[in-house]
């Protein structure tokens, strides 16, 4: 089983400012340097019209690859992703971004993520590699939203 890796940031904006810029995926490698390129699949039929499913381009060093993610919603509190199957290099790649309304105007963000690779990695590796992605990304996504 695979250890789950987890880092939290603050972003100066409400929860549902922070989500739309999540759910925002084709924008991702504007401010997520580890997108190479993200295309949405298919969406939801409600009016929010978020993901539900999309072709993601990864290149992260070690991990560069192409795979399919398909994405559940919990309004603007919480998103969750998953491989719709495995891909060249991933076995796993588990995923959320969960959001916690402050009360003054800001958002508490945390990123969970959980990979496993189909080729051999030392776990202390594989969770630094996993923690340089969640953090770049959180910074991103801060440096994108208060922008």
């Amino acid at each position: 089983m695979s250890d789950q890796t987890e880092s939290s940031i603050g972003i100066d904006a409400p929860a549902h400012v922070v989500m739309d810029v999540i759910a925002d995926l084709e924008a991702y490698p504007e401010w997520n340097e580890e997108f190479t390129r993200v295309e949405v699949l298919a969406v939801s039929p409600d009016s929010d019209q978020r993901p539900l499913e999309a072709r993601v381009v990864l290149d992260s060093n070690p991990i560069r690859d192409t795979f399919l993610l398909d994405y559940e919603w919990d309004g603007d509190s919480e998103v969750r992703w998953s491989l719709a199957e495995e891909a060249q290099l991933l076995r796993r790649l588990d995923g959320a971004y969960l959001l916690a309304d402050n009360g003054d105007g800001t958002t508490q963000v945390t990123y969970r993520l959980t990979v496993d690779l189909k080729v051999p990695m030392i776990g202390m590796l594989k969770r630094k590699a996993e923690k340089v992605v969640i953090e770049r990304a959180l910074r991103g996504l801060k440096k994108r939203v208060e922008a």
